[in-house]
């Protein structure tokens, strides 16, 4: 399968709260986003991984071809980083289809994919409609708007003890602020749009409590999702 850039691909490349972590937004990313979608709908989407809390099936692999044209020029300058090989270790359609009441308490708040700052992720929106798109976060009792490998512990300890505290998130998706986190920025999902950042961002998908997705690669929350480790 053959993907190409849309001609009128666009690169916005911003700076997350108030430590700056990098975020890339590209807009009309792929010539023919309708073809993804197709793709989607004669795959079988399974669930995977303890806390995504949804299915998910294998993007083709000339996702990650395209990807890593459209990713290699802009290490140094978007992201601070070397340039090096690129290793693809999850690339996957997306459906976000749990119910609220069913979220364990780290699906409940923001995650980080990782520690390091050689890992990217991007979230390529496939979806029309109002599902939401991606938030970032700051933990209040630590400041923390990324959890790196020198931050890992102390972040992990904090949110232990929150976890059993009266702050501790309810039933559900998290929204805007909470009693544990501050919402610092947010990335609307528009069909056809990228979002690019480290994975060590606190982040989180924006769900609505009252309308989750369906389990439809037509009609619900369809995304491809990737992780990307740079090699140097």
């Amino acid at each position: 399968m053959l993907i190409q850039a849309h001609p009128g691909l666009r690169l916005q490349v911003q700076r997350i709260g108030a430590e700056g972590a990098p975020l890339l937004v590209v807009d009309q990313l792929v010539a023919d986003p309708e073809r993804l979608v197709r793709k989607a709908t004669r795959l079988d989407f399974s669930r995977q991984g303890a806390f995504f809390p949804g299915v998910r099936a294998r993007a083709p692999a000339s996702y990650e071809v395209f990807l890593e044209r459209l990713v290699q020029p802009l290490l140094v300058d978007v992201f601070g980083l070397r340039p090096g090989r690129l290793r693809f270790p999850t690339c996957h359609y997306s459906l976000i289809t749990q119910a609220p009441e069913q979220l364990v308490f780290l699906q409940r708040i923001p995650h980080i994919d990782s520690a390091s700052h050689q890992g990217l992720a991007s979230v390529h929106y496939l979806f029309h409609g109002n599902w939401g798109g991606t938030a970032f976060y700051r933990h209040r009792a630590t400041g923390f708007e990324y959890v790196d490998e020198g931050r890992h512990e102390a972040y992990y300890q904090q949110l232990q003890q929150e976890s059993e505290g009266p702050d501790a998130p309810g039933p559900g998706y998290i929204g805007e602020d909470t009693p544990m986190f501050e919402r610092i920025d947010q990335i609307e999902g528009v069909f056809n749009r990228l979002v690019m950042y480290r994975r060590n961002s606190l982040h989180s998908a924006t769900i609505d409590n009252f309308a989750v997705p369906p389990a439809d690669p037509m009609t619900g929350r369809l995304s491809i999702n990737t992780f990307i480790d740079v090699i140097q």
